[in-house]
């Protein structure tokens, strides 16, 4: 699926939280959004999800307009995971995901489940309530719940937050081979710059609100004249906004 985003803007009263960004994810490729804590990445993917009522601005999915009257119609077709949403803790991790196959219309749940199961190693507290779990196998179990429904678009927020360096690389490989083999859109925000060096296409990255600069590593490395992705990120993130 292809997204687009047009003029999206949103304020909380007097504040400005996103002022009209405008970028487009082409399909089957990964956008990785980036930009210091504060600067409106959750914000815009709350309204790019249906969650927050844009200021501002339209958000089209596949040319259609992400509006009440289709929204129920996208949404089946998209998902999102992030480490800072816990999944209800006194569910097990079996319930969790028949909840969730069950509230995105998945058909043979249990053949589904399975599926994920082997695919992420989760037999082993697949029976165990989810607020039981540690970080790492948290994160297993909300990578597994965002494509039970085998979305086309995925948004995921800090998936490898807090996560040792092994479970982080299994997260990173597996996302790697799913998008091999299945058609899949991903927007990735995240502050591991290895990690979006790895899996990502295209980067934008957003300051106060707004983007301020985009392209792939390699271009915004050398626009800026730094070794690698991190430092070119830390120098627009400490600047002031005069990037374009």
């Amino acid at each position: 699926m292809k997204l687009e985003v047009k003029n999206l803007t949103k304020k909380f009263g007097n504040t400005i939280a996103v002022k009209r960004i405008n970028f487009q994810i082409e399909k089957n490729s990964t956008l990785g959004l980036l930009g210091p804590n504060g600067c409106g990445k959750t914000t815009s993917i709350g309204m790019m999800l249906g969650l927050i009522t844009p200021t501002e601005g339209k958000v089209f999915i596949d040319g259609i307009n992400l509006d009440p009257k289709n929204r129920i119609r996208l949404l089946s077709k998209m998902n999102f995971a992030s480490p800072y949403i816990e999944l209800p803790k006194k569910l097990t991790v079996k319930q969790n995901l028949e909840v969730y196959a069950r509230l995105y219309g998945v058909k043979k749940i249990s053949s589904r489940i399975n599926e994920m199961t082997d695919e992420l190693n989760l037999s082993n507290f697949l029976e165990r309530k989810t607020g039981e779990l540690s970080s790492g196998q948290k994160n297993r179990v909300a990578l597994a719940k965002s494509l039970i429904n085998k979305p086309n678009l995925l948004f995921l927020d800090e998936p490898t937050a807090s996560l040792d360096p092994d479970v982080g690389d299994f997260v990173r490989e597996y996302l790697e081979n799913y998008k091999k083999k299945n058609e899949l859109t991903i927007l990735l925000a995240s502050h591991n710059m290895k990690e979006v060096e790895r899996l990502c296409d295209k980067i934008i990255m957003m300051k106060d609100g707004e983007i301020v600069d985009s392209g792939t590593c390699n271009e915004l490395i050398q626009k800026h004249g730094r070794k690698n992705l991190e430092e070119t990120f830390l120098k627009i993130a400490r600047s002031k906004n005069e990037l374009g």
